[in-house]
């Protein structure tokens, strides 16, 4: 796969978006603004490899590419996605907020300024849709609590001022948990829900679960409605949803990409579990919108100014390759098991090696401390409800608020533990630029299921490690499960190789096909 797109540098991109300082940054940006292209300085932009020729299931980078073109209007983009929410949404409740009528503005602006030889970057007339506990400037984003039901920031958070200035335009907000972190709300729905807005369905069986927190965006992209959106991961909250609804989703590095206008942003004990990464339907966005949305915002601390290296300068053969799909404690179904090695094969075939290896001690270890440590969450949960007057607090953030927390001696030894482990697992992650698993036990399970079988517990969760380790991961779909739902496997790489992370499920993606249409 060529990447998406490529600039003459990251620098030079930054600058052109005025990204150099943090009011520009953040600003609301009630309007795009357009840079004329020069002779001189006109970047080079890659073209797709996306067979789709529907506006509504193309990747966001062919239509970006047709919109340069002059092949597609930025209007008629918008109108197609904003028919597609209009058709699908009443079934599947994945768009919670919209703002059509600015999206409609933003494309005729889009438009004329193409047509006077302006564009605004790389995503210039891409409709995009954004999970709602990211603040967005003029449309209401409640990140699912009671207390924010009509709350309007005045400024974008940095990932979407980000892509608002390369050009994408805002459709509307994707439904959450409320702070991202109370699974359904209320014991026994295990879906991306809140007390606002309800439950959200999965597009390809609506009494299945979309998984969360992002899982109205890995719904509504799948389902054609956006041609990406952005999730945060805290635990798996990008790769699950990407998992359960057949979608492309890439949890970067921790200190890749800000956290800042997140309702729960930077900062804390977790603040290392916590990343912010796009959801897509083809692994060439992935690249795409990360490297667009990467890098310090001078605001979020931990963020480390390495740069975006090129997927595509990846040679495949030599990669090495670790592969395990089962961990002997989550009940993984065959089929999961048959994908995950079947994946390792099609790497086999291309000439690189292929070991079959799994970390045990490490991985247990690292799961067992994350459970012990996540109860001293539940205080901070707490204070954000008072931060934003929540009296209604879901039933799911007072139960995690109500358990036993370590004491302060306790506390200061799992950290310590914490560090150690990943100190271990860097020396075992040292032998390969990939591991391959299994990105959750089991298709999208039902609804109203109570005890979900992908459920966390010690051991079982092959997804939480990774935000522990910090190290980035993807999910790409790779097959199906009897009753016909997605089976996506994970590949995750080295701190800061992405890039090998997203040649080797773009690979992938060429032998499985991907993202499919979903039924709904």
């Amino acid at each position: 796969m060529r990447p998406t797109t490529l600039y003459p540098s990251r620098r030079d991109f930054l600058s052109q978006l005025g990204l150099g300082s943090t009011g520009a940054l953040l600003a609301s940006l009630p309007a795009l603004t357009f840079a004329k292209e020069t002779a001189a300085a006109k970047p080079t932009w890659l073209t797709s490899t996306d067979p789709s020729n529907d506006l509504i299931w193309m990747s966001a980078t062919k239509l970006a590419q047709l919109i340069r073109e002059k092949k597609v209007s930025a209007r008629d983009a918008v109108e197609a996605h904003i028919r597609r929410i209009e058709q699908v949404n009443p079934k599947i409740n994945a768009v919670v907020q919209t703002c059509f009528e600015r999206a409609r503005t933003e494309a005729k602006a889009a438009d004329e300024a193409l047509v006077a030889g302006r564009i605004a970057g790389p995503l210039h007339g891409v409709p995009f849709t954004i999970k709602d506990s990211f603040d967005t400037a003029g449309v209401i984003s409640t990140g699912g609590t009671v207390g924010r039901a009509n709350y309007i920031p005045a400024e974008d958070a940095t990932v979407v001022a980000r892509v608002r200035a390369a050009g994408a335009i805002l459709l509307g907000k994707t439904n959450t948990p409320e702070f991202t972190l109370a699974g359904g709300g209320i014991p026994g729905v295990s879906t991306t829900a809140n007390i606002i807005y309800g439950i959200s369905k999965n597009p390809w069986d609506q009494q299945r679960s979309t998984a969360g927190s992002s899982g109205g965006a890995g719904a509504i992209v799948t389902a054609g409605g956006a041609s990406f959106d952005i999730g945060s991961d805290y635990g798996g909250s990008i790769r699950m949803p990407a998992h359960n609804n057949g979608c492309c989703g890439l949890k970067p590095t921790f200190g890749r990409v800000p956290r800042t206008g997140h309702i729960v942003d930077y900062g804390g004990i977790f603040d290392s579990w916590q990343e912010t990464g796009p959801i897509t339907r083809r692994v060439e966005d992935l690249n795409l919108i990360t490297g667009i949305i990467a890098g310090p915002d001078y605001k979020d601390a931990a963020m480390i100014p390495i740069p975006w290296r090129d997927p595509a300068a990846v040679p495949l053969k030599g990669l090495r390759i670790g592969f395990y799909a089962e961990n002997g404690v989550a009940d993984v179904t065959p089929e999961t098991v048959a994908i995950v090695k079947q994946a390792a094969a099609h790497f086999a075939g291309l000439g690189c090696p292929v070991q079959e290896d799994f970390p045990k001690a490490i991985i247990m270890e690292l799961e067992e401390i994350r459970s012990r440590l996540s109860p001293a969450s539940g205080p901070g949960l707490l204070r954000l409800a008072e931060k934003w007057g929540t009296k209604a607090i879901s039933p799911t953030i007072l139960s995690r608020a109500k358990q036993d927390m370590v004491s302060t001696t306790e506390l200061v030894e799992l950290l310590e533990k914490q560090d150690a482990s990943r100190s271990r697992l860097l020396g075992w992650m040292k032998n390969y630029d990939i591991i391959i698993n299994p990105a959750m036990p089991k298709p999208a399970q039902p609804i109203n299921l109570g005890d979900q079988p992908n459920a966390r517990r010690p051991g079982s969760s092959f997804m939480g490690t990774h935000n522990t380790s910090g190290y980035p991961a993807a999910v790409v779909p790779a097959g199906k499960s009897p009753e016909g739902l997605p089976i996506g496997v994970q590949l995750i790489g080295q701190p800061w190789m992405e890039d090998k992370v997203l040649a080797a499920a773009a690979y992938l993606e060429t032998k499985t096909g991907g993202w499919q249409k979903p039924p709904v």
